[in-house]
């Protein structure tokens, strides 16, 4: 940020975000988006489920009296030049999100979109998957059961305060199995249970100082339902918590597991890196089947 910039306020703005579907796509693309960007302070204007010429009137009346830049994935025409007609008379940037992809995979598919709206919601094959993979993170989580392990994607492994519950829901909703099995001094994991053939194993690691702080912010939390043995125990004792993190990297050193270091991370990358690694580890696990990756 310039000199100059920081001798001013920032820039506030209202950004209307429009969907015919749930809007989970646009909400990403414009955080993306505005990360981008420094000196700004947008207040966001969120209109979901937009799907008739009715509803879509309503938004433009809203959009009249806060006006500023629209972002959209209306794929009915009609609405679409309407809102587009509507933005253009009032002067402000309106912007189609998901037209560059489409039109790119039209082209190289040789066939026209739909443009059925939500359709990335249908209940499909895929739908059922990712409720499928809920349920079975929600099964598998923490440790609660290790049976089944063999029908995991991935398995997630690190010590307490490492992400590993939101990371594996995360996966879940990309409909990616994910059990995660937390690594507690003085609880022993049958090795067998670590060393399941075609099955992808992650560790997760962090920072010791900002597994104190996690520890000692989920203790606070939960001190008044926390019997008082536990709050006093060697949680957050800083040396044992660096043999831990130690331990544990022994661990997957010895496995040759990837790991992945979670102190500066969100949980989108931290699945994002998972996800990308899992690609490989199936592709791998394809060709020794001499299978011939799709």
């Amino acid at each position: 940020m310039s000199d100059d910039q920081e001798n001013f306020p920032p820039k506030q703005f209202h950004l209307h975000l429009v969907s015919d579907a749930t809007g989970t796509t646009l909400l990403g693309l414009a955080r993306a988006c505005l990360a981008q960007f420094e000196h700004i302070e947008p207040t966001q204007k969120f209109w979901p489920l937009v799907r008739s010429e009715r509803q879509l009137e309503r938004v433009i009346a809203r959009i009249k009296e806060t006006p500023g830049p629209v972002i959209f994935t209306l794929v009915d025409r009609k609405m679409r030049r309407r809102l587009q007609d509507f933005c253009e008379d009032l002067g402000i940037p309106c912007v189609a999100v998901l037209d560059p992809i489409i039109r790119s995979l039209s082209s190289f598919l040789g066939e026209h979109a739909v443009g059925v709206p939500g359709l990335q919601h249908a209940m499909d094959d895929a739908y059922f998957k990712r409720v499928e993979a809920i349920d079975y993170a929600m099964r598998h989580d923490d440790g609660k059961t290790l049976e089944g392990l063999s029908k995991a994607d991935v398995i997630l492994v690190g010590v307490s305060r490492t992400s590993k519950t939101p990371t594996s829901v995360f996966l879940a909703r990309r409909g990616i199995k994910a059990a995660n099995i937390p690594l507690v001094p003085g609880v022993d994991v049958p090795d067998e249970k670590l060393s399941i053939p075609n099955i992808m194993y992650v560790g997760l690691t962090a920072a010791p100082e900002r597994l104190m702080h996690l520890r000692r912010t989920r203790l606070h939390a939960k001190e008044d339902t926390m019997p008082a043995h536990v709050q006093e125990n060697n949680y957050l004792d800083q040396e044992l918590i660096e043999e831990e993190v130690r331990n544990a990297r022994r661990l997957f050193s010895r496995k040759g597991w990837p790991v992945i270091d979670v102190t500066k991370r969100s949980i989108e990358e931290t699945a994002a890196e998972i996800l990308a690694l899992l690609q490989s580890f199936q592709e791998q696990e394809n060709s020794k089947d001499g299978v011939v990756p799709r």
